[in-house]
């Protein structure tokens, strides 16, 4: 073929195919608007509609931006689970001022509805929720027969007092502020103890030892040095030598005080005029000699510990209260220890104290309990079995506890909509009773149903639906090659071929 006929022969080829994409171009748009005025005559049709990726309680006619986060909205795949259960329910035709708000919900937490519009804790308008889509995306359907062979059993949200009684074991301890340490405040050797067993009851005043510390003798012969100095100088003419007689001698009874001997033994001192070899030691308060360090003849040093002594009419019981079991538990509320070994004797008190820590060995938290001792029955470090009554919970939304599936990062129950169909939602907890409820903070309404057992079979549904959800893309139109391209991508030589 000469160049000259090729050339020619290429525009007419051009001239044919741009012919023919007009009269189907024409053609397909007049058989669109046929199949449409057809729809709108009688065929229902689902209407294509757009959500948001991030908040799926996002739900519009037309394509555009989330109002939330500003991501651009992707058509709803029809018959997948995201939409309004279009393919079982058709919603595309009905007017959008007939559909029913089922609830309102915060766009940034899914837990915090209400059964009216108004504004989230971070300010920001509430969302519709209406009865025919899903905020979570993760509607399942269910027949009757099939939840009927899976044991589905449901329960409603209702309003409750919530109460419980906390049922532990105590152990009874010293009064603390009533434990006193006895030790020297000098040098010397323990000449005779008056008080060698540990468990002993002592009272306020009593003897314990008799110490013997050459600094105590050196300070009685001081101390009467300086109160003859003062009898010498008390008629002296020069009033500076009478005023200095009288501060030494008090300079050295405040030095025989600060050694921890009596106002008496020094009455004594400046009565006798004897100074006496050991001086002793006596009770600062009554109770029971809980350790003794002290021996005869010992010798010990200043600020070494010899007894301790603890006044045991009035005792602690520290009650162990779990983790859980603290929102119950508060300061003020009474509190009833039973003796085991006592005959079962019952006793009545209000709980004083409630420790700021938690026990690393036990995981539990101290309650203190006080008693009075007066018959010595309350013995420290016995065990004692306590029973405190929980304060009440007024009006609590409720739910049977096993309607909640913990995840351990969220909480979860699955709602019944009716008609076979069940909506997981997320929720917020609060206490726990002993029949067996827990209380709803968040996410549920009064009256509504929740799902209280083969829930797991449905969190495996949701959840498998939702990562199927996640994997599909929105389907796009693609014509095919003989449509778009009519020929036009055909190599030269197959062109040449068609027409020789």
């Amino acid at each position: 073929m000469t160049p000259l006929k090729k050339r020619f022969f290429f525009i007419l080829l051009f001239v044919f195919l741009s012919v023919g994409g007009v009269w189907y171009g024409v053609h397909r748009a007049g058989s669109l608007a046929e199949h449409a005025s057809h729809d709108v005559e009688g065929t229902q049709i689902a209407r294509q509609q757009y959500t948001c990726g991030m908040h799926p309680m996002i739900i519009t006619d037309e394509p555009g931006d989330c109002p939330i986060c500003g991501m651009a909205l992707t058509p709803v795949k029809s018959g997948t689970t995201g939409q309004m259960q279009a393919a079982d329910v058709p919603q595309g035709d009905k007017p959008k001022g007939e559909r029913k708000i089922k609830y309102w919900v915060a766009p940034m937490d899914p837990t915090y509805i209400r059964d009216e519009p108004g504004k989230s804790p971070m300010g920001m308008d509430l969302v519709p929720v209406y009865e025919d889509q899903a905020p979570s995306g993760a509607t399942i359907a269910i027949d009757p027969v099939t939840a009927q062979n899976m044991g589905v059993r449901t329960a409603s949200a209702e309003r409750r007092h919530m109460h419980r009684k906390i049922r532990t074991v105590g152990t009874i301890k010293y009064d603390e502020p009533k434990v006193t340490s006895i030790n020297a405040k000098v040098d010397g050797w323990i000449e005779r103890l008056y008080v060698d067993e540990t468990g002993q009851m002592v009272k306020n005043g009593q003897p314990l030892l008799a110490l013997y510390s050459p600094k105590l003798v050196s300070a009685q012969q001081e101390y009467l040095l300086a109160l003859r100095n003062r009898d010498a100088l008390k008629n002296s003419s020069f009033e500076e030598i009478a005023a200095g007689g009288d501060r030494l001698l008090t300079a050295a009874r405040q030095r025989l005080r600060y050694w921890d001997i009596s106002e008496r033994q020094i009455s004594r001192l400046e009565k006798t005029g004897k100074v006496h070899k050991t001086l002793t030691l006596y009770a600062p308060s009554k109770g029971v000699v809980t350790m003794k360090m002290a021996m005869p003849g010992q010798f010990i040093k200043a600020g070494q510990e010899l007894f301790q002594i603890s006044d045991i009419s009035k005792v602690w019981v520290y009650a162990d209260i779990y983790e859980y079991e603290l929102p119950w538990i508060e300061t003020g509320q009474e509190a009833e220890v039973i003796l085991p070994f006592v005959g079962g004797q019952s006793l009545k008190a209000n709980i004083d104290y409630i420790y700021p820590y938690v026990e690393p060995q036990t995981r539990t938290v101290k309650a203190r309990i006080v008693f009075d001792n007066p018959g010595l029955e309350l013995k420290p470090d016995m065990y004692v079995n306590v029973r405190i009554h929980g304060m009440e919970v007024k009006d609590a939304l409720a739910v049977p506890s096993e309607a909640v599936l913990n995840s351990g990062e969220k909480q979860t129950v699955f709602v019944a909509l009716g008609d076979g169909k069940f909506e997981p939602r997320q929720v917020k907890t609060g206490v726990q009773d002993q029949e067996g409820f827990t209380e709803i903070t968040q996410g549920l309404l009064e009256g509504e149903t929740v799902v209280t057992s083969a829930q797991f079979l449905f969190d495996s549904e949701s959840k498998l639906r939702e990562a199927i959800q996640k994997m599909l893309e929105p389907k796009t139109t693609e014509s095919s090659p003989s449509e778009d391209h009519a020929g036009h991508d055909m190599p030269e030589e197959d062109l040449e071929a068609l027409f020789e």
